[in-house]
Parts: C-alpha cells; structure tokens; sequence
C-alpha cells in the first residue's frame, strides 16, 4: 500500500493569530487538497511529534477537511484533539477493510492518546496448543503467531488462565516441561502425581496424545458436549474390546466432564456461539465484559479496561472495543450481543467474518432473554469498575506522598511522573546486561521494562556499561522525537521521556551518566544516583550525599526502584549466563546447523566422541568431508 507523509509547521485551528498563520493555513488547505479521496487512515501528532490519533476514512481529503473546519468537535474530547493537532500523515490503501485493519494495526503500536484501546493488552495471555508436533507441549504465550498452533485467549487475569489450566490437567494430563528436560526422556514428578502422561518415556503412544490435546481444545472451546460424545465412544469400544482399565479411565473423565457442565449456567435455549458485550462508566474510567455462550452454556466471561474512552459516545465506544478485541481474540462466534448501536456495523461484521472464515452477525436486542443477559452483565461491569477505584484510590492515597516527598528531598520542581532506573550486571565483565525498569505514578510499569546487551564495552567496565546502556536509551528518544525510525516510534518505552533518571551506584556510576545526558543534549533531567552500601542519593554538583531517614516515604519508593532494577537486571544476568553455558563447541563450527549436531550428538552420544571419532565415521552420516575435517580440527 502506498503511504504518503506530509509534514507541517502549525496547528490550523489556531490560524487566525496572525499573518504568518494565514500563510501556513494556505499551506494547509493546499496540503488538503492533495489528499487522495479515496479510502486510507490518518495520523495526527502533536507538537512533540507524538502520534495522538489514528482514523479511517473511507474518502480521506472529506474526512480530513472535517477536522480543520472552524468550531469542528462534537465532543469536548474531539474538541481537544482538534486543539492538539499540529501536523498529520496518511496512509491510502486498496479498499475499506484494509484501512480498518490498517487502523487497528497502527492503534496499536501507537496506543494514541485519543483513540479508545484495551488498557495493557500487551500483558494478556494466551494458552498455545502446538498441533504439528509429536507430543505438543501446552504452553503460555504473549502474543498469537502463525505457526500452525492453537491460540486460547487473550486472557487478562493470568491467575484465572493458570487456574483453568491447572483444572483440566487434572481431567485430562498433559505435559508442559520445556524440550530441553522433554528430551532428558525421564519421567518427572508430574507423571506421578497423574498431571502427565509420560510421553517422554513413550508411556503414551503419539496418537493417543495427539487426541488428549484434541480433547483439552475441545474443552477450552467451551464444547464439552462434543468431548462428552467422544469420550462416551471410546468407552464404549473399550469395553467392546475387552479393555475394561481404559474404559475406566474413560468413564471417569467422563463424570469429571459432566459435573463441570451441569455448573455451567444455561443461558439461551439455541445451540448458537454468542459473545454478549456489555459496558460500565464512571467518570473518565470505562470497563467492559464479555461473557462467552457456547452452545446455549455461559462457559466463562473476562473484563477489560478501555483507555481514551472517558466522554466517547456509546456507538464509538463499542466499535473501538470490538476493532481492538477481536483483533487479538483466538475464537469469533457466530453472533456478537451488544447493548447498544455500533459506528460501521456492516463494515465490521464483514471484517469479522473475513476473520471467521463464516458469517457473523451483530445484534442489538431490545427485549427478552438476551436484552437481560445484556443488562444483568452490565451490572458486573459496574462491580468490576467500581473494584478497580477502590484499587486505584488506596495505590494513590500510597504513592502521592511519596512522589511528593521524594520531590521535595531532592529539590525537584514537580513529583516526577515517569521514573527510570539503570543497573548493570556481569561478573569480570562476562555476559554483561543493562536493566531499565519503569514506574509511573508510583507504580511498576513493567511492559515498559527493557534490557541491554552490552555489546560495545570490552571487559569489566561498569561505568562504561552504563555510559553504553544510557546512550543507547537516549539515541533511541532522540530517533523517535525526530520521526527517523517508525519502529522506534512505536516503542512506548523509549520514545517517553523520563522526569527522574535513577542510577544504582554511587559518585562514579553518577558522573559517568551525567557526562552521556550532557553530551546527549539531555541534562536538564534530574538525575541521581543511590549507594546500596549506606542508601546514600548522591546528586549532581553536591560534595554531600542526600540522607533520608530508612524509613521516610521518599527513600521507601527510590529503595524500591532501585531493587526492581536490581532484581530484573540479575534475573536476565543470571538467564544469559545459563545460556552461553549450554553452549556447544559445535555451535563455532561454521556449517554445523541444529539439524547436523543433533544428528552427531545422536550418534556419537557427546562431543568428546565425536572428538575421537575419525573422519570417516562422520562423514558415513552425511557430512561432506571437508566439513567432517573442520570439525576434527576445531575440537
């Protein structure tokens, strides 16, 4: 799809101030009428290039001519976007569809201020049955990829995922181990304890666990009435077979089955899949449940926050939930029940059904059994919502004082929204790593955590490891104010600015920062430094360290900071340590793939042997010879 980026130099609404303003409203309206009418999405940013909303239109010079219309803003939410928009980009694509998938896409790696979006959707979790294997390990993830598994999710409460899983497992065993203890070929603890089936001694044949995964999908798609019927088959060919034990095993999983699904609360009397939506607001704050029907039975229900949605109307709300949740979302029904109208229903449904592979309609019912399902499940958005205030009052009737006292220890203008805080890890300088972690508010912002591999700073040099690290952080900030790189604009975490940099360390760790934020162009961000020996804040042009006393608000919160840092800085150390030392000297031998070293370790049994081995015996497995002698000689 061809992109087009304008670039500008005035916010238009505000073009009536003076002369200057009305030569670049000119450029403006000249700009407008280059737009292409055809459909595309838009980008807006602000004066520190911020992308702050993203839109769709399906004739985009009219849709873009709309926002710099004096007194254009239906809401006073629009009304601020207006205000705010200093420059805007557009993207043209082929036809509507692509440009709502398009939007969808940029929200949200943008996550712009002003567009409706899943608050943290990036920390839910999906349940991942590998298919193609021989025996599958089920597993979590963060994101859906395209490789041929099966996605259950995204789940917002891991704790709710893990629960579930750990339920199923009881009925039905499988095995989660990494491949790594798989290929150990030992039984563990879980075989023991019935919460595996030992297929790494082949306790299982490969069939027969291929159809415990294709029973536990069936399960976590809400369909137990299809796994009742197959269990109930197979039980009774057992038992046609004589094989009383399994048909055993069968029956009872089948109880197990079944008094799970009498729990299951009956809602609809047809066989159809339903995802009943239903929405809470209080204030600027905005939560929305989803209940899951399968098969007439409500087989569970998950809530999410929304962002950017405080005065958006009812029918803009839901078409941004929708964009953003099924965008993500591993099973589409056959009918979505909402409680109210959507913006561009037909335009969705069809994108939803292009997802489906089948139809998907869109109902809005005004009367009846579903109109109270809507209505009762309104009413648990409200409960949930009102939950997350009493969370959010008493996080901020805690972290209020302490940012306030932490500014006022160390002289700052403001409590500093956005802290970061810097460690480095090594030992003599081998497997070095930098940490960032992030707290916002007070709080851990942990998807804004990052790493650093130290790549540049031979031998154990902290200082220039943490110069390294903060010169890499700030390029980055300063690549993406200057719009150079698209990716890093995306990335939340470098392109936001910090109000306070902490470093772990003392006067040296500090001097070392101050002279990359110097030659940076970044000095006028406070910075400090904290000595673990004494819990000393050493500050810039100041012989004396900041003393507070252990137990004051302020020294809580930076003790905190500065041990997050500590901690996610070793746990990766101590993850890259362990991975360099399940290094093989095979992996140095150029043309020596995974697929050629397992066949030697296979064969050969250890590297020592194949160290022993003559050339001939590695070449009788399909090495060349002149590869065969490489090997030799590099072992």
């Amino acid at each position: 799809m061809p992109a087009e980026a304008e670039s500008g130099s005035t916010n238009p609404v505000q073009s009536n101030l003076d002369p200057v303003a009305i030569t670049q409203e000119e450029t403006v309206k000249r700009r407008l009428k280059a737009v292409p009418e055809g459909p595309g999405v838009y980008l807006f940013r602000d004066n520190r290039a911020q992308v702050i909303y993203v839109g769709k239109a399906l004739r985009l010079r009219d849709r873009l001519r709309q926002y710099f219309t004096t007194g254009y803003g239906e809401t006073a939410r629009v009304a601020e976007l207006v205000r705010k928009i200093y420059d805007f980009e557009f993207v043209t694509t082929a036809n509507e569809v692509e440009a709502l998938v398009l939007e969808c896409n940029l929200i949200k790696n943008y996550r712009p201020r002003f567009n409706i979006r899943l608050k943290d959707d990036k920390n839910y979790l999906y349940l991942k049955l590998p298919v193609t294997e021989e025996f599958p390990r089920v597993h979590y993830s963060r994101r859906v990829q395209k490789d041929g598994a099966l996605y259950f999710g995204p789940y917002t409460s891991a704790q709710s995922l893990r629960g579930t899983v750990k339920s199923i497992r009881q009925l039905l065993p499988f095995r989660t181990c990494s491949d790594e203890i798989f290929r150990q070929g030992k039984v563990c603890l879980d075989f023991h304890i019935k919460r595996c089936p030992g297929p790494c001694e082949r306790r299982i044949s490969s069939e027969d666990y291929k159809a415990r995964i294709h029973e536990v999908a069936l399960f976590m798609e809400g369909r137990s009435d299809v796994l009742v019927h197959e269990l109930k088959d197979r039980m009774d060919s057992s038992a046609g077979r004589l094989d009383f034990e399994n048909a055993a095993r069968y029956r009872d999983q089948l109880q197990s089955i079944e008094r799970i699904a009498d729990r299951q609360k009956v809602l609809t009397r047809g066989r159809d899949d339903h995802d009943l939506v239903a929405y809470a607001r209080s204030g600027g704050e905005v939560f929305v449940e989803v209940a899951y029907v399968r098969q007439g039975k409500m087989v569970g229900h998950d809530g999410h926050a929304l962002d950017g949605a405080a005065d958006a109307l009812e029918s803009e709300l839901l078409r941004g939930f929708l964009l953003q949740y099924y965008a993500s979302a591993t099973h589409i029904p056959r009918s979505i029940i909402l409680p109210g109208p959507v913006e561009e229903p037909d335009l969705l449904t069809g994108w939803l059904a292009e997802k489906r592979s089948g139809p998907v309609t869109i109902e809005v019912p005004q009367r009846g059994r579903k109109r109270a399902l809507v209505t009762q499940l309104a009413e648990t958005a409200a409960q949930e919502l009102e939950q997350l205030r009493i969370q959010a009052d008493y996080d901020r009737s805690r972290t209020e004082p302490m940012l306030a006292a932490l500014a006022e220890a160390l002289d700052l203008e403001s409590p500093p929204k956005r802290i970061e805080c810097y460690d480095i890890s090594n030992i003599q300088g081998d497997s070095a790593v930098g940490a960032m972690v992030v707290f916002e508010d007070g709080r851990p912002r942990n998807d804004h955590y990052r790493h650093f591999r130290i790549k540049f700073t031979p031998g154990p040099n902290d200082f220039a490891m943490l110069q390294e690290v903060l010169r890499r952080r700030l390029e980055r900030l300063e690549s993406a104010q200057r719009r150079e790189d698209a990716e890093v604009v995306g990335d939340r975490s470098f392109t936001s600015r910090p109000d306070l940099i902490l470093i772990d360390g003392g006067k040296g760790q500090l001097s070392a920062a101050l002279e990359v934020l110097e030659s940076a162009g970044y000095a006028d961000i406070p910075t400090f430094a904290l000595a673990k020996e004494r819990e000393e804040i050493f500050a810039p042009n100041r012989s004396e360290p900041i003393v507070q006393e252990r137990n004051s608000p302020g020294m809580f919160l930076v003790q905190r900071i500065r041990d997050e840092a500590h901690r996610f800085a070793i746990t990766h150390h101590r993850k890259v340590r362990a991975r360099k030392a399940l290094t093989s000297p095979l992996d140095s031998v150029e043309g020596i793939g995974p697929a050629r070293k397992r066949a030697l370790l296979r064969h050969f049994g250890s590297v020592q042997a194949i160290r022993e081995a003559a050339v001939e015996d590695i070449v009788a497995l399909g090495v060349p010879e002149r590869l065969a002698k490489r090997l030799k000689e590099t072992l």
